[in-house]
């Protein structure tokens, strides 16, 4: 059953990718900043579609950021939920791929990333639904939802499906702080003086992965394109 739903995952995972890929507009030369720059492969990818060659990125893992820095990528190291180490007006382009969910402070972050976007530029911010079809499923069941199992450094809890159950204790900045329901996430986006101009959703479990673009409100991830005003 596991490996099943681990293929499902993956499957959702690699479409989330692919729209946050459809989501970027062709800007040569434009200044893009990677929040979770991790290595800096998906960041290449992302600046290879865009059509620009200045990068910028935040990793909290030392290791990880390292190797970005190797691949060509300008690095900075601190906390996302304080104030960044950017200027205002700083990045034509940011992007966010499952980082909203690991802070604490998301008013912050979102008005941050409000602050260093240049005039009419745009962010592309994705995480998981707790809206979606598994995750109210666990929830009936009185179980932890699949996107919240990691909730602590022991390991994941509370859902005898999560594909990470009995794995090895995880470092802090691992652990889901908080899961948006979609209603949830799009609020708080326009609150932070953003307007939303594209949600694309990717995965529908069981059913394809396409799915999640069709009935985006219960889809797994959800990739929102938005811009500053």
């Amino acid at each position: 059953m596991k490996k099943h739903l681990a293929k499902i995952f993956d499957h959702a995972y690699a479409r989330n990718t692919k729209n946050i890929l459809l989501l970027l507009d062709k800007q040569r030369a434009a200044q893009f900043l990677d929040l979770g720059c991790d290595d800096g492969t998906l960041s290449l990818a992302l600046a290879k579609r865009i059509n620009t060659k200045d990068i910028s990125g935040v990793e909290i893992d030392g290791t990880a950021a390292i190797h970005a820095v190797k691949r060509g990528i300008k690095v900075k190291q601190f906390d996302l939920n304080k104030q960044f180490d950017f200027t205002n007006d700083s990045f034509d382009v940011v992007h966010a791929n499952q980082i909203i969910e690991h802070l604490y402070d998301a008013d912050n972050f979102l008005s941050e990333i409000h602050r260093i976007l240049k005039p009419s530029g745009y962010a592309i911010i994705s995480t998981e639904n707790a809206s979606s079809w598994c995750n109210i499923f666990a929830s009936v069941m009185g179980w932890q939802i699949f996107s919240l199992t990691n909730m602590s450094t022991i390991g994941s809890l509370g859902n005898p499906w999560s594909l990470y159950r009995n794995t090895i204790k995880k470092p802090a900045s691992w652990i889901h702080i908080r899961i948006y329901n979609f209603r949830g996430l799009k609020e708080l986006i326009q609150a932070h003086g953003f307007v939303i101009e594209e949600i694309r959703g990717a995965g529908y479990f069981p059913f394809p992965a396409g799915m999640g673009n069709i009935d985006k409100t219960h889809a797994h991830f959800m990739a929102f394109k938005v811009r500053k005003k």
